[in-house]
């Protein structure tokens, strides 16, 4: 299995993962932090539910990351929520596996 280089992780990430909803709102697990590749880009995407959202920012981590949907991950200094989150498995192919994170 072949995954992102060490070196292509120049940022951090704080992810304080999404548990569920309570009475009182969301209920997010202790912060976690990862070093990630952040890119900062609008673009269209497909949120888990399948609807088409637009995404200010796409992280990526190293595999085994985890990060759900309604999370909430501060990178560069801002906080925003994790509207989907991809494992990128090559299968066994020479290709980077990770996990992709595309957030508000």
């Amino acid at each position: 299995m072949t995954t992102l280089p060490g070196w292509l992780l120049r940022h951090t990430a704080v992810i304080k993962p999404f548990e569920g909803d309570s009475a009182y709102g969301p209920v997010y697990g202790p912060p976690v932090t990862v070093k990630c590749l952040a890119d900062d880009e609008r673009r269209m995407v497909r949120d888990d539910k399948g609807l088409e959202v637009v995404s200010e920012i796409t992280i990526y981590m190293l595999p085994g990351t985890r990060c759900p949907s309604g999370s909430q991950v501060t990178v560069n200094g801002r906080t925003t929520t994790v509207l989907a989150s991809y494992t990128r498995d090559g299968g066994g192919l020479p290709t980077p596996d990770h996990v992709e994170v595309v957030c508000q």
